[in-house]
């Protein structure tokens, strides 16, 4: 397992949906529906405390989420926070993909796709980009970077699959000094 972050509290927000065109898009920069999200965005926005350190992934998906959330503040990139890359299957359509179903969860986590990163892959690099972060922190990142984050906090990377993460929906995980993840909310939705 990575490196834990010690002594953060994090709060993770998944963007809000894609503007998509039912195609594969971990890497790619498309934009956030913020129209019809109007209302999932203010009752988030109403729920939410302050954000302390707000970061976002480079996406534009997430730097409109963060934007569209908090208007006067200014977020900074975690480029360790960009969604998995999928390598030669993004832009392919869900129907093109392999079926992967019949992969267990620590199968799944070490797979590659070609020219791309694995969930193991991704879990590193969130890691990485957490490692030196303390105090209240709100990052406004993707599925995958949630659930490298719920994997980190449960020492496990494969156990990180397990988790569906929907659009604006928040995560909270507490990192002890001693590196120790407590998880406190997943998925809720305003």
């Amino acid at each position: 397992m990575p490196h834990m972050p010690q002594g953060l509290n994090l709060t993770l927000i998944r963007h809000a949906p894609v503007q998509g065109d039912g195609r594969i898009y971990g890497r790619r920069d498309l934009a956030a529906d913020l129209a019809g999200s109007a209302q999932a965005l203010a009752r988030l926005r109403d729920r939410l405390p302050d954000p302390g350190w707000l970061l976002t992934s480079p996406a534009r998906r997430c730097r409109e989420t963060a934007v569209a959330l908090w208007p006067d503040l200014q977020a900074d990139p975690l480029a360790e926070a960009v969604e998995q890359d999928f390598g030669a299957w993004e832009g392919l359509a869900y129907a093109d993909m392999p079926d992967l179903g019949v992969l267990d969860r620590a199968q799944l986590a070490a797979h590659q796709p070609p020219e791309g990163e694995s969930f193991a892959m991704l879990c590193a690099r969130v890691a990485a980009g957490l490692a030196p972060l303390t105090g209240p922190v709100t990052l406004v990142a993707h599925a995958g970077t949630v659930r490298a984050a719920l994997a980190l906090a449960l020492g496990s990377v494969p156990a990180g699959l397990a988790f569906e993460v929907v659009p604006l929906s928040v995560t909270r995980i507490s990192f002890l000094a001693g590196g120790e993840g407590v998880v406190q909310e997943v998925n809720t939705c305003a």
